[in-house]
Parts: structure tokens; sequence; C-alpha cells
């Protein structure tokens, strides 16, 4: 498709060019507008209808549940790829050699040790610290121990700040977990892959040896895959909005973890056990609940239910589903809690009123409950989700740099007061 669209104000017409994206998707190209109407701007709260930028790393459908990485769907790299394959593609476009694989994998490793400093940083939270807050200021921090900027037009500084973030990141978040659950801190072990070692740096116990499980390390791994990029969502787009400045990888990522930290992005999933902990506390009844969910007349929410960009079954819930049905059989964990959410699941995908309003259970849903059988606290999920989110966030970092995007800097319509004259103290 090409063409004109055209916009008529005050009868006069004004026309604007159309841009048609690789999946056909149709956009109307206002770069002018303002210039050319003489400071006329669109009204779009929450960008729901306005493309900031174009992008060639993620395509998602949520009409038709399609999600894809560089061309490559969901479904296909959660079976056949690891998550460090993942992260490869999506900051550099293309699937890995073995050999390229091998090197990327090999230069993350030199650069995960964090500078003893750090721990001083982390002494001075106090344990009760949300981990998200932690996370951030860590991330943050990283900028204090590699002061040099990131040369942009230089492939091998981009290099070094993209596999040092992803090196030093699994040891901040294990190491947030750690401080908040009053255990020692773990350096890991450089001979398992990303995901075991950042399993081990977890969840390994003082005095005991860490004992591998191939079911939990393949469902993380499949979680992280899901969680590493999703378009233009809120936290994408601050780091996007924030690397603008030309502020560095490090606090632009920073910035994306604090926007990742709100109830209705990241905190999703620890919203879905905080609903079952209420439902487990009123006795269980999950059929009184999903009556509630179906009342307009009552405030009760069904968390982890529907997708704000997915008008059909999200397709990440289609896999994360089988992972933790997988991880609650291999674990044989018996939780109160996790059975009120199998109940919901079944009720749901059964229930008409579910059904016809493709109500299904999401990404979030499913995550959470994997998170609970592996006994990770509520308020760790979202740091596990920014793990899993944070090749995204490099890869759309990265894009923004080298296509020279211009410093985000929206519009608004102003609604306040007309010039007023300064009233004296006294007379107020």
């Amino acid at each position: 498709m090409s063409g004109i669209a055209s916009l008529e104000i005050d009868g006069k017409k004004y026309d604007f060019p159309l841009t048609v994206g690789t999946e056909n998707e149709v956009a109307i190209d206002i770069n002018t507008l303002r210039s050319v109407t003489n400071g006329v701007t669109t009204l779009d709260p929450g960008y729901k209808n306005t493309g900031a930028c174009e992008s060639a790393i993620t395509f998602l459908d949520g009409e038709k549940g399609i999600l894809r990485y560089r061309g490559y769907s969901i479904e296909e790299l959660a079976e056949k790829a690891d998550f460090l394959e993942v992260c490869y593609l999506l900051i550099f476009g293309e699937l890995p050699s073995r050999d390229e694989l091998q090197k990327f994998h090999n230069d993350i490793r030199e650069q995960s040790i964090v500078a003893e400093d750090m721990k001083k940083i982390l002494d001075g939270f106090p344990q009760a610290a949300h981990p998200m807050g932690v996370l951030s200021s860590l991330t943050s921090a990283l900028i204090a121990f590699n002061p040099s900027s990131v040369n942009v037009d230089s492939e091998e500084d981009m290099y070094r700040a993209i596999v040092r973030i992803l090196g030093k990141f699994p040891v901040l978040t294990a190491w947030t977990y750690r401080k908040r659950a009053g255990l020692p801190l773990d350096y890991g072990d450089d001979t398992l892959n990303y995901v075991e070692n950042f399993l081990k740096m977890m969840f390994k116990k003082p005095h005991s040896d860490y004992k591998r499980n191939e079911v939990v390390s393949n469902a993380m791994d499949k979680l992280l895959i899901l969680h590493a990029d999703h378009e233009q969502n809120c936290s994408t787009s601050t780091v996007r909005m924030v690397g603008s400045s030309h502020a560095g990888l490090f606090v632009s990522i920073s910035a994306g973890i604090s926007a990742l930290w709100g109830p209705l992005h990241g905190g999703a999933n620890q919203a879905v056990i905080e609903m079952l902990e209420a439902i487990k506390a009123d006795g269980g009844d999950t059929k009184k609940y999903m009556a509630k969910a179906k009342d307009k007349n009552d405030p009760f929410r069904l968390m982890g239910f529907g997708h704000r960009v997915y008008k059909n079954f999200d397709p990440r819930a289609k896999i994360i589903k089988k992972a933790a049905d997988e991880v609650l059989n291999d674990l044989g964990i018996d939780d109160p809690i996790l059975e009120i959410a199998k109940g919901l699941e079944k009720e749901a995908l059964e229930d008409p009123y579910f059904v016809d309003r493709k109500l299904y259970p999401n990404v979030d849903f499913y995550s959470g409950i994997i998170y609970r059988a592996l006994g990770i606290p509520v308020e760790m999920f979202t740091p596990m989700f920014a793990l899993g989110r944070l090749p995204g966030w490099i890869a759309q970092w990265r894009e923004m740099r080298l296509r020279k995007e211009p410093i985000g800097r929206p519009r608004q319509v102003y609604i306040g007061e007309n010039l007023r004259a300064f009233k004296d103290i006294d007379y107020r």
C-alpha cells in the first residue's frame, strides 16, 4: 500500500504520506504536522495509536496472537533455541553460528565479575528493601565502575558494553535475591551455561552442593526467552526515551527497570500470586471468584487473564503452560495456592463468558506459578522479568542509537489557567 492521508482543519486540507511496514502495518507519517498546520498536534494519551519509531526487532499482532523476534516465531525459538542464542538474535539481528555463540558466551563470562565495592552499595540497603529498587540502583551504579562513555560508532565499544551488562546483570539479580534472603553472595560457576549459572547463583545453599534440575532449567530458559522483548511497551519505550538523550546503556536500562516495577507492567505476575493468596484466605472457592469476576458491579479483578495487547490467546502462555505443568509435576509440590490457580485456569478455559471474550490465562499467570513453585518470593518476580527483558532493552537501545533517532520530546495540550497577574501574598 502507498498513498496519502488527508486531514482537514478549518476548511484547509493537509496531506501526509503513509508508511507501510514489512508486515503491512500502515502508519500516517505526521512528522511535519506542527510546521505545516501552524502548531497543531495530536492528542493520544498512553500513545495507544502513536508509533514512536520504526524498528526491525519484534513483530507483534495482538489480534492474531503472533509474536516474532527478528522474523522467527516465538514458538520455534522457545522450542529450538536457548536464551543466549535469543539474546544474540535480538541484539545483532541474526542467529549466531556455533563459533559466534561460543565467543559470545566466553566474552560474557569474562565480564561477569562484579567489583567488590558494589557489595558496599548493596550492604547500604536494608534487608527489607524492595528488590526492584535495589536492582535499579545497582545497575545504575555500574556506570561509576565503567565511567567511559560508549562510542556508538565503534562496533567494538558497543559490543564490549553489551557483553559487560549481560555478564554482570545476572549477578546483580542473584545478589539482590540473596541479600533479601539473608544468604551469602555467590559468584557462580563459569563451567555452567548462562541460565544454569544464574540458577546456581540464586539457589546454592551454604555448605551444600548445587544440584542441577533439567526440568527447572528448561522452564527458566523458556521463561527468559518469552520475556526477552515485546515491542514498544512501557519499559522498552522508557529505555529508548532515556537513551535518546545519549544517556549510556547502563543508566538507560536502570530507567527501564524502574518502569517495569509498576503493577500494570512487570508487577503483573506478582499481582497474580497476591490474588491467589487472597482467594485462599477467603476459603479458596474458585467458583465464587469466577462469579465475582463476571459481575460488572463487583470491584474484584481476575489477575493474569486477558492481555492489553493480545485480543486472542497470549502465544507465550501456550508455551509456558506446558513448562509450568512439567515443573509442578517434577517437583511434586503440594501447595494450596497452586491448586487454586489450576482451578481458576480450568474454569476460565471452559466458561463461555471467558472463552467468548478471549480472557485466557496469560504469561503472567503461568510465570507467577513457576516462580512460586521454585520458592522465589513474590518481590523477586519482577527482577526475574527484568533479567529476561534485558536483551530486548539492549537491542532497542542499540537500534535507537545506530539509527541516530532524535531526542524524545512529546507534546501536550495545555488545559491550565490563562495569563494572570501576580498577587501579593497579603491579597491571596
